[in-house]
């Protein structure tokens, strides 16, 4: 007797699985997407932080947690960066290998120290000083080239090595102001590299 296989009817959901499904998609989208490690960039010396990628991967937001060590100044630091950056372009390189020639954006950095201050403090003339000293809001440029890892070997999809130049606020404002500054007293280079989970 020759019995045939009959397809199986996919399992309709009912609206209660659907608003499930729904609500843990959701839920999902807060899971980070990698991890990044920074060295320097007007955010600290090193900087450790969690990140997400959006709409096929050409925007990205960090946020990351900063430490200035004590150089001058007798107590090290803490800063909060939450950054968000754009890569227009991605060219492959080989089978393993992408390049992605601008890297672009914006972040905002709080200084954690009790010592400086958002709002100029009463003990100043109104007007003493006009900027903030534990906010600074920077842009960049860079570029970055990441190499794809095998399947299945870790629990990395890939790594990416990045440089980026930027500058802040405060620092433009002084450049138009004085031109006799050069490009190191109002550029900061940094380095890093980001480690893709999935």
């Amino acid at each position: 007797m020759l019995l045939l296989a009959l397809p199986i009817k996919a399992q309709e959901l009912t609206p209660y699985q659907e608003r499930l499904e729904k609500y843990k998609e959701r839920w999902e989208r807060l899971i980070p997407r990698y991890t990044k490690l920074q060295f320097a960039g007007s955010i600290g010396l090193v900087s450790l932080g969690l990140g997400w990628d959006y709409y096929q991967k050409h925007w990205e937001t960090d946020v990351l947690l900063g430490f200035i060590p004590a150089y001058a100044d007798d107590n090290a630091k803490f800063t909060f960066t939450v950054k968000q950056n754009y890569y227009p372009w991605c060219v492959p390189l080989g089978e393993h290998f992408t390049f992605e020639p601008l890297a672009c954006g914006a972040y905002v950095n709080i200084l954690l120290d009790r010592e400086f201050w958002g709002r100029q403090p009463d003990r100043y003339p109104e007007g003493y000083y006009w900027f903030s000293t534990r906010f600074r809001f920077h842009i960049f440029a860079g570029e970055r080239i990441t190499l794809k890892l095998p399947e299945g070997k870790g629990w990395h999809k890939s790594i990416s090595f990045f440089y980026e130049l930027s500058t802040c606020d405060l620092y433009l404002i002084n450049k138009i102001g004085n031109r006799t500054l050069r490009p190191r007293d109002y550029l900061s280079l940094s380095f890093g590299l980001k480690l893709q989970i999935f």
